[in-house]
């Protein structure tokens, strides 16, 4: 069973370019493990500190391995600093 996660970000306006700097970086990494499908990053056209992440995965248990990964604990750590509370929609 795939899973499905839609991640909405908002970033602090002062944080904006270095939080899409971060999250632009997140497909390439992400792409190259093994339970990876798909995983991309869009900003809003009408607000620009808003950011979409589509990802798709194996399985749950990829999508654990990937909550792991340096650089997702990284974008976890932001929250605080850069980001507003994001908004997480997870579907099967």
């Amino acid at each position: 069973m795939s899973i499905y996660l839609t991640v909405v970000v908002k970033a602090k306006p002062e944080h904006q370019q270095e939080i899409k700097k971060l999250l632009y970086s997140l497909p390439e990494l992400s792409i190259k493990e093994e339970t990876c499908i798909e995983y991309d990053v869009h900003q809003s056209i009408d607000d620009e500190n808003i950011f979409i992440l589509n990802e798709k995965w194996e399985s749950l248990d990829g999508l654990s391995l990937h909550n792991q990964q340096p650089y997702s604990k990284a974008f976890f750590v932001s929250f605080d600093k850069l980001q507003e509370q994001p908004i997480i929609y997870r579907s099967k």
